[in-house]
């Protein structure tokens, strides 16, 4: 049979890794090839879970992508932005805040950052790629890198997210698929690639904004993909601002609300921001590829009280309040 070929696209050089010595978040490292065995997500399950309720985020190798993999997702990432007229993108941006579509283009200058400052950022969001992205429309110039996307999603939910879903009911000592099972990818699910480019902003605007380029924030369940350009900061435990450090082909994982919410709070959705990246690596863009899990649109969210970790930690917590009736204690568990 004659070899597929995949359709040719200019390759994006990123800005070599900063040297600063910055204040970095000492997150985990999971080694995720592990999870492949039972006594492999037996090992893994509480440094998940440790990693969840400590810092909220963590990092993932040996997930089973290769470095050219990645390039390659990186080289498709630019398309939108490097290969499509102004006049395109527009037809394919939506009002975020008046439809609630994240859905192809946000483009540049549309959230309010401070004192009149208003972002630098592009993203392209394949909505709902699981089912539909190759019916949706999409610019002519990403069109051909369809079927690779799509594939490329496939890959991230069955083979990244789903063996970390099943970690993270092991460290709830709940049945493994039970978030597996309530994150669809074909039928009720929901999920999106996005690709996003931050562009370097007036030092103007730095002032005005002390070098926020994204303010704090939570969200969905998210794989970020390696990004050299230091700019992401999460909110350390113990309230600093610790920046996230570049891993050659490591994923950067986070938790999200929708799992804060399941967990009742046992995982942290930890607040993140983006700020301008350190003195060596200004000027540079800064082009991002994010993989969103959402869960299924029917479930809803609330603890899953059938945990016994919960059931533990609600006895453990519990509010004992005492009065004295005839002279004999009560007891309340408030």
């Amino acid at each position: 049979m004659p070899a597929t070929t995949i359709p040719s696209v200019p390759h994006y050089v990123p800005a070599p890794p900063t040297k600063e010595d910055l204040e970095w978040a000492d997150l985990p490292i999971i080694d995720l090839s592990k999870a492949s065995t039972p006594e492999g997500r037996a090992e893994l399950a509480p440094q998940v879970r440790d990693a969840m309720r400590t810092f909220g985020f963590m990092y993932v190798v040996n997930h089973g992508l290769t470095q050219a993999q990645n390039e390659r997702i990186f080289d498709i990432a630019d398309v939108p932005f490097s290969q499509v007229a102004e006049d395109e993108k527009k037809q394919f941006s939506y009002d975020i805040k008046a439809t609630g579509l994240y859905k192809g283009y946000k483009l540049r200058q549309y959230w309010h950052i401070d004192n009149g400052v208003r972002d630098q950022i592009e993203h392209y969001n394949s909505a709902y790629l699981h089912r539909t992205i190759l019916k949706q429309d999409h610019p002519k110039a990403l069109q051909p890198f369809l079927p690779e996307v799509r594939t490329f999603a496939e890959y991230n939910h069955y083979n990244i997210l789903h063996p970390i879903l099943r970690l993270l009911a092991r460290g709830m000592e709940l049945p493994e698929d039970t978030f597996v099972d309530i994150h669809g990818f074909d039928n009720k699910g929901e999920g999106w690639i996005r690709f996003m480019k931050y562009y370097p902003r007036t030092d103007e605007d730095e002032q005005k904004t002390k070098n926020v380029w994204l303010k704090g924030h939570m969200g969905a369940t998210k794989q970020i993909f390696p990004v050299p350009v230091s700019a992401l900061q999460i909110m350390s435990p113990d309230g600093k601002w610790r920046w996230i450090k570049h891993i050659d082909n490591a994923l950067v994982i986070n938790a999200g609300e929708a799992m804060e919410f399941l967990s009742g709070g046992f995982y942290k959705g930890t607040i993140h921001r983006v700020r301008q990246p350190p003195a060596d690596q200004q000027g540079y863009p800064r082009l991002g590829v994010f993989y969103f899990a959402l869960t299924d649109d029917d479930v809803v969210l609330r603890p899953l009280t059938q945990s016994p970790v919960l059931q533990r930690l609600k006895k453990k917590d519990a509010v004992v309040e005492e009065e004295v009736i005839n002279g004999v204690v009560v007891k309340h568990w408030n």
